[in-house]
């Protein structure tokens, strides 16, 4: 009997059934037959040393690239799994996974769960292993053999029931753990790795089930890529918006209370409030009609517009109301602003008609996913939804556009690009089946953007199911891309509700809908600010604005109050700090807190009816009258902290 066996080149060769992967590699050459370390067959990673049974495509993998480092990792989440078993016998485990970030071991064990301190004793084990190599077998267990092994594992247990028959396993020493992918034919390049941390996660990611304790880590080939990877977190933990809101007692996120929906605390609704201010009054500048609408409706509602359809893995369960009725949480408001314009008949004259909301929506993710602000099960979207003409489509689109780039001016926003989101032409099934709306609706998208002049990439498989749109890609702290804002064409939803305006000819015709978020959710943005900022805000943006402290209370505070009182009638957040500590440390914690204004009165200033004011970040404080100091800040708040206030005279 023989296999064949497809190469990257096209090439096909025939090997004995049950040659290695290792065989396969070597008969090309020596040299490839040394640096091999797994294969893929049919793009399912295969050990080295596992027999090939069937025909398939065929790759080596090598240290070399991405698969490279996933075995490795893999690898290490296997030893770390071993090492916890020997160090706690009845260690419980649920799932191990590798990926482009590192690998995480799920655990479970009676009493208390593994702690950070104790990495260090895991971390000692696994060199322990890793320097005893002693090798990993490859191993076929039966299914029920399996459950019975691990019948006091709930995890395993469930995991080996979940798994088809035989289950393939890998062992070291009396360990037994079902670790998918291939594993290194031997320890030796597991050298550079590091244990990070432990977090909380739900078995299956469901909250209902227990919560397990997972332990994340890194591996690589090269120690000095081990050192890059710890700078590179380093830095992602300066600008972590979890570790900076926690810092500034911006918000948190209790799973006892509810994973994924975040208290804002007074500091972090200061910021919230400020940027929702701000937004509600350029749209309505720009011709917005705001509104308030609720956050449940109809069932049937979303199964109009296709959410029920397209999105229902996404949804929260509808809630029976017991009499025929059911309600569901909103996953998106663009129904119940189609509400607003369908109360009313509406004329041709009506259009443009812009319908703006800081709405509230309810979106389902499993525990695993949420992430702090970013990823949210209750977020308020900055919405907004224009009807128009066919003929004013274009028009319209270019304001909204240079609408959102002016407000992105205002948040000093300046790296980002365009991309032009398209259905994908070859996989038209999930998008709604209008080929003519799809073609016109995507040519004017690309029409509005060439008339602006504007350079952009095309996306095919990147629009939404009813309609193409224009994302905005900005540039997270990190460098990562990231969809800021959205303009979507919408021909379908009009249809599917029967929208209607009558047309300067007495007769009905059918409007086009435009969806637009300028910032997106008011969750993602702040978290998105928070870590470009490092937590620095911008003057017009902090939380506190001006930190006063007088040096002595008895002799400073009155006169302390009465420039508090003048900041405040200017809308200047300010507070003072009179408590009984030395002065050196409440200057230090006002930057700690990165105030942007620290003033210091004492009794020169008290003399020359002046304040000392040391900017965050600054050594050096400098000395101005009162009346240019408040007409300074005031200013910097004015120009949304775009030029230095401190030149303002």
């Amino acid at each position: 009997m023989s296999i064949a066996l497809k190469f990257p080149d096209g090439n096909v060769k025939n090997f004995d059934d049950g040659t290695t992967v290792l065989a396969v590699a070597q008969s090309i050459s020596s040299t490839l037959g040394k640096k091999a370390i797994a294969g893929k067959l049919d793009g399912q990673f295969v050990d080295l040393n596992a027999p090939l049974a069937h025909d398939g495509a065929i790759e080596i993998v090598t240290k070399d690239g991405d698969d490279g480092l996933a075995v490795l990792r893999n690898t290490a989440a296997f030893v770390l799994a071993a090492a916890l078993s020997q160090l706690n016998p009845k260690m419980r485990f649920g799932e191990a996974h590798a990926d482009e970030d590192g690998f995480y071991v799920d655990t479970d064990q009676d009493g208390a769960q593994i702690s950070v301190d104790e990495l260090n004793a895991v971390k000692d084990k696994m060199q322990a292993i890793i320097a005893a190599n002693e090798p990993i077998k490859a191993v076929s267990l039966s299914q029920a053999d399996a459950v019975a092994k691990f019948s006091d594992d709930p995890y395993r247990s469930q995991l080996a029931k979940a798994a088809g028959d035989p289950i393939a396993a890998h062992q070291l020493g009396d360990f037994v753990g079902f670790q998918e992918g291939a594993l290194l034919p031997d320890l030796k390049p597991l050298k550079h790795f590091a244990l990070l941390s432990v977090a909380g996660a739900y078995w299956e990611g469901k909250s209902s089930n227990p919560m397990l304790q997972r332990i994340y880590g890194t591996a690589y080939y090269k120690e000095a890529d081990l050192e890059a990877d710890a700078k590179r977190r380093q830095e992602a933990k300066e600008h972590d918006h979890r570790v900076i809101g926690r810092d500034l007692d911006l918000f948190f996120v209790d799973p006892k209370v509810g994973a994924g929906l975040p208290y804002w605390m007074p500091n972090g609704a200061t910021i919230r409030r400020t940027i929702e201010r701000y937004i509600i009054d350029r749209e309505v500048a720009d011709g917005y009609e705001h509104v308030y609408t609720p956050v449940l409706a109809n069932l049937d509602v979303y199964k109009t517009s296709g959410h029920w359809q397209h999105y229902r893995e996404d949804m929260f369960p509808p809630m029976d109301m017991g009499d025929g009725e059911m309600l569901e949480l909103r996953p998106m408001n663009c129904p119940s602003h189609i509400q607003i314009y369908k109360h009313h008949i509406r004329s041709y004259r009506d259009l443009p008609m812009r319908i703006a909301e800081l709405g509230m929506m309810h979106r389902y993710e499993k525990s695993g996913a949420l992430s702090g602000l970013q990823r949210v099960r209750e977020m308020t979207l900055n919405d907004g939804h224009t009807f128009v003409a066919l003929e004013q489509v274009q028009d319209e689109f270019k304001k909204i556009l240079q609408l959102i780039m002016s407000v992105y001016a205002d948040f000093n926003i300046t790296d980002y690009t365009f991309r032009l989101s398209y259905r994908d032409p070859a996989n038209t099934a999930k998008y709604f089946d209008d080929d003519e709306m799809w073609n016109r609706s995507q040519s004017m998208l690309k029409g509005a953007m060439d008339d602006l002049g504007l350079d952009y990439y095309e996306a095919e498989g990147e629009a939404a199911f009813y309609g193409p749109k224009l994302d905005i890609q900005t540039k997270t702290a990190l460098g990562n891309d990231e969809t800021m804002s959205t303009i979507q064409l919408d021909f379908m939803l009009p249809k599917q509700f029967e929208l209607s305006y009558v047309g300067a000819d007495g007769e009905e015709h059918r409007p086009v809908m435009i969806h637009r978020g300028i910032v997106g959710t008011m969750e993602r943005f702040i978290a998105y600010l928070t870590e470009i900022y490092k937590g620095a805000f911008p003057t017009w943006l902090a939380p506190t604005q001006v930190v006063m402290i007088p040096v002595n209370n008895e002799a400073h505070l009155d006169y302390v109050n009465n420039v508090r009182a003048k900041l405040i009638a200017e809308g200047i957040r300010v507070k003072v700090d009179d408590r009984n500590e030395k002065m050196g440390y409440k200057i230090r914690e006002a930057q700690t807190q990165k105030v942007p204004y620290t003033v210091v009165v004492g009794d020169d200033e008290l003399a020359s009816a002046s304040v000392s004011v040391r900017r965050y970040g600054e050594q050096d404080s400098m000395s101005q009258s009162v009346n240019m100091f408040v007409s300074a800040i005031a200013a910097d708040v004015a120009n949304y902290s775009r030029t230095d206030a401190r030149a303002q005279k």
